[in-house]
């Protein structure tokens, strides 16, 4: 049993275990109090506390790039013979699964059209200069900021993991400033709670979600029944699925369904790019990377002082903020396990080109056809409102082939269900391992199927809008641990470098030594 599971640490393991199906239950006997409590916490923080999110995540992206350019870019994120574990093609179809998952599919239609229809500025909804502005607003929200976030906390972590040799864990991260003492005492594991905590909850929201997304899909395709039964039923196959995988481990089944889900991205991208308004989509693309590279600054740091759009920025900005650090414990932890052989300045590029640029061209094709739709006649808009799971495959439903589409689109969510939700289950079974590289089967296999667990009794306790604010809460106190992570960053940097260079010299002066 033991080498089943695999080495344990048993306080992160447990309080971690407990605190989430503490919660769970709660949401279960009482969906309306538990949302109330979390809905309250969260508007606390993003009304009264969005200035603070708006400054760090912005801190985070701009700490991130002057790092990979600083003289720091060249250290490896491994010994100084490593090699890359992954190919660049594998180690980018990883990147970009495990990052934006299943919300991108999920919000691909609905929220360039909430935006042109409702904007935030108060300006005439329908549109041109709403259209634009709508599409420059999701490509600030999907774009360079969220990955800002996951490349701080992957380099952070992958260096402690491959160059230092430190156990994988949040709290490693941290030893330069509260010392090997304190990272394994009960500061770190505090972290270790916080970040496996955000994991759970993030991870078993976005199953929630996503089954009743494939549900909607396989209702337009196939005629099943959208019931509670049946996103169930997704849920349990599914949490098969990428338990088995996340327990065959990374090379066989996480980095196999990561292949799969960029293959299958490119041939719906493709096809909706060629059956679609071409032209269009090209000129909305170039006309938003134009008005995005103008404004980035300007978004970066708007926090509405003035009540232009009163409310808008805390149900978007800022609550996509906090959802964005909530993910960043499973992102980073993962990003930092396949990143071995890099060097930071590689690491930094990939992690906030690549993505981005996919996330940008995947928004034009869809974001930008269904505002074109909407222009034109098709009210996706109205659907959209009334039930936003169905809205990728009503958007289907003006294309030929849309049976087969449909089908292609159930089962990129699908991938992205398994390489989102496999990857996390890998990164909790080294946040309660004690941060063993290769955790036990057992532990990702119980932690797989908790986090199934807890989607499933959520939807059917009628509390998925209730509970989807919980790994919110935890947003705050892990958004100071990754500010004093960046700090850490540094002084392992200098560090090393000081090492380095006092080792060089020393190096150069004995021959010059002997001779005398």
């Amino acid at each position: 049993m033991g080498n089943f599971f695999g080495k344990i640490d048993k306080p992160v393991f447990w309080v971690s275990a407990i605190l989430s199906l503490a919660i769970v239950a709660w949401g279960a006997i009482s969906p309306s109090s538990a949302g109330n409590t979390f809905a309250a916490i969260v508007k606390l923080l993003t009304t009264n506390l969005g200035w603070l999110y708006i400054l760090v995540v912005t801190f985070f992206l701009l700490f991130s790039i002057f790092i990979a350019f600083s003289k720091y870019g060249s250290i490896k994120l491994g010994k100084d013979d490593d090699v890359p574990e992954f190919s660049t093609v594998s180690w980018f179809a990883m990147l970009f699964s495990s990052g934006m998952g299943i919300s991108l599919i999920f919000w691909c239609i609905a929220e360039p059209l909430k935006h042109f229809l409702a904007p935030q500025t108060g300006m005439a909804g329908g549109t041109a200069e709403a259209a634009a502005d709508a599409m420059q607003t999701v490509f600030y929200h999907w774009g360079l900021h969220p990955w800002g976030i996951f490349a701080v906390i992957g380099m952070a972590m992958a260096y402690c993991q491959f160059r230092k040799g430190m156990p994988a864990l949040c709290s490693s991260t941290l030893v330069p400033l509260i010392g090997e003492k304190g990272a394994r005492g009960p500061i770190g594991k505090a972290v270790d709670i916080i970040a496996g905590f955000a994991t759970v909850f993030g991870v078993a929201v976005s199953l929630g979600m996503g089954a009743l997304q494939m549900n909607a899909g396989l209702n337009e395709v196939f005629g099943i029944p959208k019931s509670i039964g049946s996103a169930l039923i997704i849920i349990a196959v599914i949490t098969a699925v990428y338990t088995f995988t996340a327990i065959t481990g990374i090379e066989k089944g996480i980095k196999f369904f990561s292949n799969l889900n960029l293959v299958l991205v490119f041939g719906l991208l493709a096809f909706v790019f060629l059956a679609g308004p071409t032209r269009f989509i090209l000129d909305v693309l170039t006309d938003t990377l134009g008005l995005y590279s103008q404004n980035i600054l300007k978004m970066s740091f708007f926090t509405d002082p003035y009540g232009k759009a009163p409310g808008w920025l805390s149900k978007w900005t800022i609550f996509y903020w906090c959802w964005w650090i909530a993910w960043a414990p499973p992102v980073g932890g993962f990003v930092a396990r396949i990143s071995k052989g890099r060097t930071i300045r590689e690491f930094v590029l990939g992690v906030l080109i690549a993505p981005t640029v996919l996330s940008f061209v995947w928004m034009a094709t869809f974001g930008g056809t269904a505002i074109n739709l909407q222009i034109n006649g098709t009210d996706i808009g109205a659907i959209v409102d009334k039930d936003v799971t169905t809205a990728l495959f009503v958007f289907l439903g003006q294309f030929p082939l849309t049976s087969l589409m449909s089908s292609a689109a159930v089962i990129l969510i699908s991938t992205f269900f398994i390489t989102s939700a496999n990857s996390a289950t890998f990164v909790m079974g080294m946040f309660t391992s004690g941060g063993d590289l290769n955790p036990g089967n057992g532990l990702k296999g119980f932690w797989g199927i908790i986090m199934g667990a807890i989607a499933s009794v959520m939807l059917l306790a009628g509390g998925l809008d209730a509970l989807q604010n919980a790994p919110i809460v935890s947003t705050l106190p892990f958004m100071i641990v990754m500010v004093f992570m960046s700090f850490a960053c540094v002084k392992f940097f200098k560090a090393e470098l000081k090492e380095s260079s006092e080792s060089s010299y020393l190096e150069f002066d004995a021959p010059e030594k002997e001779a005398n």
